[in-house]
């Protein structure tokens, strides 16, 4: 039984994400403090050749982040964020044939972005932030909400809740009908269980484990774990030593129904989904 249920094609922008099988997002980190490769991207030059290597290795979205949202990061000024993203996503969307996704919560950096070819936003902090609702409405663009407390600052210390899952797909059907209230459709949203924030190891496990609820909402889930300290803890190593098991957690949100991939390592992640793919679909 198929746990799809949301049309197969999404309009973003001037493309369409086809949602008919699992897609992969590559991560561009445009910041010199992200937790796995802060500063590597930073100038437009080097940005712009790592985000045509992912799209080379089968990479259907970039998702261009200008602020970390790493436990224990410092928020940017609007001013800064847009200066470190605009010129990435205007060079991405004159030289690449991709979906731009521009991981924000800052409205003004939605409606630049949005004008310079961006096809999604990607909000950690699910249009919370003042004017976020009304800047993403007014794009006409998809969008993805995550589920978080708190501000990446803080949403580490002493993370609680009274029942996981109800409080995740709780959140998150709350946001939607903000959504709605300010014009943003629900075939317009992207859901995010938020993996890694404000949450602890055996949150993020059991979450993942019953990640299949969330379908209930009805909405595609996107599913961000790559080199994530979740990760680590289980398998005992550092970033950059976190791939296999990365891989594992790609392999098993497919199988339970996850339409985005967030990934670093994108070549993997997606000869992983290819070959899930053709076991599923063998007679």
């Amino acid at each position: 039984m198929s746990l799809k249920q949301h049309p197969d094609r999404l309009p973003c922008g001037s493309r369409f994400l086809d949602l008919s099988h699992p897609q992969v997002m590559g991560i561009l980190n445009v910041t010199p403090d992200s937790f796995s490769d802060g500063g590597r991207f930073s100038r437009l030059d080097q940005a712009l050749r790592h985000a045509a290597a992912m799209v080379a290795a089968g990479a259907s979205l970039i998702d261009v982040g200008g602020e970390s949202t790493r436990p224990g990061a410092r928020e940017v000024s609007p001013i800064e964020e847009l200066e470190r993203v605009a010129p990435i996503v205007e060079a991405i969307a004159a030289e690449l044939d991709v979906i731009i996704s521009v991981d924000t919560s800052t409205p003004a950096v939605m409606r630049e972005a949005a004008r310079l070819g961006a096809g999604l936003i990607n909000d950690v902090r699910s249009l919370q932030r003042d004017g976020a609702l009304d800047a993403a409405a007014a794009t006409g663009l998809p969008v993805c909400l995550m589920h978080m407390r708190g501000e990446p600052s803080t949403m580490q210390q002493d993370p609680y809740y009274t029942n996981l899952l109800d409080d995740v797909r709780d959140f998150l059907a709350e946001r939607l009908v903000a959504c709605e209230a300010r014009g943003i459709s629900r075939e317009r949203v992207i859901l995010d269980p938020g993996f890694g924030f404000a949450k602890t190891l055996k949150h993020n496990l059991s979450l993942f484990r019953h990640l299949e609820s969330l379908h209930a909402l009805g909405r595609p889930l996107l599913v961000g774990v790559s080199r994530k300290s979740m990760v680590g803890q289980v398998i005992g190593r550092e970033v950059n030593e976190r791939l296999y098991g990365s891989l594992a957690l790609a392999a098993l949100a497919v199988i339970k129904g996850a339409s985005i991939l967030r990934v670093h390592d994108v070549a993997e992640t997606v000869d992983t989904v290819r070959m899930i793919a053709a076991v599923q679909a063998a007679e």
